[in-house]
């Protein structure tokens, strides 16, 4: 076997070895208590799969503190910690917004091929458009939700009485009806994103996957539109409370978007959705991220928590009450096994036309990290910053 070959597989293997020692070595001392940041909303899915990781293995965690934070402001900070030698951050959950930034910004730990042998098969456990989702995180991070969705267009019917079917009725649409169409920052929101990055196949445009030479359409279209929106939220909540409330009457949506703001009654049950020709899903993902600068104890207790996470019984929890419908990232979690509560909103709230569009209609993976980073910069000054202009 050539040198350099022995040589990597050493060291593999003595990163892994370090990592097995690490948790051994922990499995002795003191539990510790972890942070989880959340960045994406995930902890709705996730909480309770944590909490009995936590249960099952206090001889390693004391307990698990939960905090949230918006995905732009996430860099920046562990940026801040990673420089002074301080990180205070155990694990990250975020979607493509952060995890982006995170590799760009080489924020993230490199779990593969590292650490292989302390975490599942993820060729073999995870779902199909899970799998997809995964290889986006290049190797720094795991898939633990998966979503199909969107854009949809979601509307109350007391107040859009024929809604828009192509791209040109939309844009006509909001020309009648100044400042009722919303939809929020895509660089922290999963439906703003799942908009931007689907106009580009709706408009057929020249590339859906090149925000920088083959989205001419889109830019030009998102920019006639944004004369008719009064503003765009930091967030995708408070879209949905002003369409619950009635200030605006159209946004676009996700399957779990529609879902569960019904269910929560932050929106009326008799909201609608429909979709623009052209249509075809942008996927999106929730994922688990270790920063770099951890010490190597913690580090194997994050990979131990991480493979609980994947199990069939934590992933359970992910159908919730819709929020990321379906929600589980692995194979054989059917709605039957999650708590007796979520499926009754999901059996009311659910829409029978999504079996059909999520058979029916082609999906797609999300632009790669620096791909979705300057298409999230270029719409911040372009789309963003002329609001109503």
């Amino acid at each position: 076997m050539p040198l350099i070959a022995t040589t990597r597989r050493a060291l593999l293997g003595g990163i892994a070895a370090t990592a097995a020692a690490g948790l051994a070595t922990r499995a002795h001392a003191a539990p510790i208590a972890l942070n989880v940041i959340d960045v994406a909303g995930n902890l709705q899915l996730t909480r309770p799969a944590f909490e009995d990781y936590m249960k099952a293995k206090r001889n390693l965690v004391s307990a698990v503190n939960f905090t949230q934070a918006t995905a732009p402001e996430l860099p920046g900070k562990l940026r801040a910690q990673q420089a002074a030698g301080r990180v205070d951050i155990d694990m990250v959950l975020t979607g493509t917004d952060a995890l982006s930034a995170g590799i760009q910004q080489k924020l993230w730990v490199t779990l593969f091929p590292a650490y292989t042998a302390k975490l599942p098969n993820l060729q073999a456990v995870l779902e199909a458009g899970a799998l997809k989702m995964q290889a986006l995180a290049q190797n720094q991070g795991v898939c633990v939700s998966y979503c199909p969705g969107g854009p949809l267009l979601e509307y109350m019917p007391d107040m859009v009485n024929n809604p828009p079917k192509t791209a040109p009725e939309l844009l006509d649409w909001a020309r009648a009806h100044k400042g009722q169409f919303i939809y929020a920052r895509p660089a922290n929101s999963g439906p703003g994103r799942a908009w931007l990055m689907g106009v580009p196949y709706i408009l057929g445009d020249k590339d859906p996957m090149d925000p920088v030479n083959g989205w001419d359409k889109t830019w030009a279209y998102l920019r006639e539109l944004g004369k008719s929106v009064e503003y765009y939220p930091t967030g995708t909540g408070a879209v949905m409370k002003e369409l619950g409330e009635g200030s605006r009457s159209m946004t676009v949506t996700m399957t779990g978007w529609d879902i569960n703001p019904r269910a929560l009654g932050v929106v009326p049950k008799e909201a609608e959705i429909g979709t623009i020709e052209g249509f075809q899903f942008v996927t999106d993902a929730h994922y688990m991220c270790i920063p770099k600068g951890l010490a190597d104890d913690r580090v194997a207790v994050l990979l131990d928590l991480m493979t609980h996470m994947l199990t069939p019984e934590a992933q359970a929890y992910a159908w919730d009450k819709g929020y990321f419908y379906p929600g589980p990232a692995v194979k054989n979690v059917p709605l039957s096994m999650a708590p007796e509560a979520d499926q009754k909103v999901i059996q009311e709230f659910g829409r029978p036309i999504y079996a059909k569009l999520l058979s029916d209609t082609p999906m797609n993976v999300p632009l790669p990290a620096d791909k979705m980073v300057y298409a999230f910069q270029r719409w911040d000054k372009e789309i963003g910053a002329n609001v109503g202009k």
